[in-house]
């Protein structure tokens, strides 16, 4: 089917003119543009900070011969490796500074991105390690390996590296695939570990951090700050939180033959501050699903006692999901993610959503305050089912006066379009779509190869970077 919009009534509410629109924008954006900029600074500082450290506390002197030199820079990987690590781990910890700022997509983004230079110092810390203790003793570093074994606390150091290895190596693309989610989470747990484990020999060998030292209590200190930030953020809130609203599942509907909206009531859910795009990690609290959690887009705006989340039943996870009991609790962490009204920087809105990525794109709608003609909708799909939630994006576009339109059929066997196979045919593109795109903040929400498609040609077009809202729902 042709790219279609339905007719958009004649009244219309009164909003917010489009210069003060975008005025608000643009403050917002800055913004978050300088936190992203300290956080980015911070993290740089504290690499820098762990090798002044060093060289301050007896290092600089430590380059008096190779075999020194050798052992000092082996030193220097290592720390720098290891702050990497404790910035992933915060990373990770969904700090709402960090979600402010990038966004969560983005920061996991960066934490993924590290992992490789992460591996990579601590290989070349054992290696540079193991050469420089060998020229000092005269032996290869193969020969080395026994002498250091036999140090306290190194045996759980090489530990640390086995299961660093592991989680780096299961993180690529390729391998990743093969796991179940459940499974590869499980292995990516022990990143935390691994880093765990090699604690003791950062404190005990060589006497680098020497204890009373100001170097000892700075490591320390970042140890503390990184699974502090994992613990409360990850755990305790999501417990306390959880226990104060009190969520359970009060109905289920049926949206289509593979799609269901979850009602789940509460008390006081205004005050989590969600805003319409924002999605939650769930944890289901059943004998079959208890064990694994779920992140989901809110598909409404939440009310005082009432969320909704709309799921499609894509796996074994998700048809016991669509399953669930009346009355079942719900633990809820969150909420996360820039794929809201806050995340704008333009005076135009365009909304590009495929599958069930439409339902965040729905919250988005009904939280934001449009002015008439200020948003253009476009919803794919290879058939009219594949249009969740269409009758009340409807009404919103309607109500608001944006335009809807909707591209369905099947793509062209080998086709690099994101479009229907006739209305890439029909030559239609963003552009002709979207009129006003280069003046407008792009949401897109689909299947992640498919989005992607997407943002290429949006990039392609010169829609800046900072347009560009882009919600995967892969792993």
């Amino acid at each position: 089917m042709a790219i279609d919009a339905p007719p958009r009534p004649n009244t219309f509410r009164a909003r917010p003119t489009g210069s003060s629109r975008a005025r608000g924008h643009e403050v917002k954006f800055a913004r978050r543009s300088r936190l992203a900029d300290l956080l980015v600074a911070a993290c740089w500082t504290s690499a820098a900070a762990s090798i002044s450290l060093f060289l301050g506390y007896g290092g600089a002197n430590q380059f008096t011969s190779p075999a020194q030199a050798v052992t000092s820079l082996g030193i220097i990987a290592g720390l720098v490796g290891t702050d990497l690590i404790l910035v992933m781990v915060v990373l990770a910890a969904r700090l709402p500074v960090i979600d402010r700022a990038v966004g969560n997509d983005r920061a996991m983004a960066l934490h993924r991105s590290l992992g490789k230079p992460v591996l990579y110092l601590i290989l070349a810390h054992v290696v540079l390690l193991l050469v420089g203790y060998g020229m000092t003793a005269k032996l290869s570093a193969f020969d080395e390996i026994a002498p250091m074994w036999s140090i306290p606390d190194l045996p759980l150091a090489f530990l640390g590296l086995g299961l660093l290895v592991t989680v780096v190596v299961t993180s690529i693309v390729a391998v990743r695939r093969r796991f179940r989610y459940e499974f590869w989470h499980l292995i990516h747990l022990l990143s935390y570990v691994a880093v765990l484990v090699a604690l003791p020999h950062e404190l005990s060998v060589g006497g680098l951090l020497a204890v009373g030292t100001f170097q000892r209590g700075y490591w320390i200190a970042l140890y503390v700050v990184a699974f502090g930030a994992i613990g409360i953020y990850r755990f305790v809130i999501q417990v306390v939180r959880s226990v104060r609203h009190d969520l359970r599942i009060s109905r289920i509907e049926a949206v289509s033959d593979d799609v269901v909206s979850l009602y789940l009531t509460g008390r006081n859910l205004t005050s989590l501050g969600s805003g319409g795009g924002q999605y939650f990690v769930w944890r289901f609290w059943s004998g079959r699903t208890w064990w694994h959690s779920h992140p989901i887009s809110l598909s409404a705006v939440p009310t005082s006692t009432e969320l909704r989340i709309t799921v499609r039943v894509l796996g074994k996870g998700t048809s016991q999901v669509a399953r669930l009991r009346r009355g079942t609790r719900v633990w809820l962490e969150g909420p996360y993610g820039l794929f809201t009204d806050a995340g704008r920087t333009a005076p135009k809105l365009a909304v590009v959503a495929a599958g069930i990525g439409i339902t965040p794109i729905r919250a988005l709608l009904e939280h934001s305050r449009l002015a008439p003609g200020e948003a253009t909708i476009l919803l794919r799909g290879t058939s009219e089912a594949e249009t969740y939630l269409l009758e009340e994006l409807t009404e919103f576009a309607a109500e608001r006066q944006a335009t809807l339109y909707t591209s369905l059929g099947a793509r062209g066997r080998g086709s690099r379009s994101w479009l229907s196979e006739r209305d890439g045919q029909r030559d239609v593109s963003l552009r002709s779509i979207f009129p006003d795109l280069l003046r407008s903040d792009l949401y897109v929400c689909g299947p992640g190869v498919w989005a992607e498609q997407v943002v290429a040609e949006a990039r392609a077009a010169g829609v800046p970077s900072h347009q560009i809202h882009f919600e995967r729902f892969d792993w």
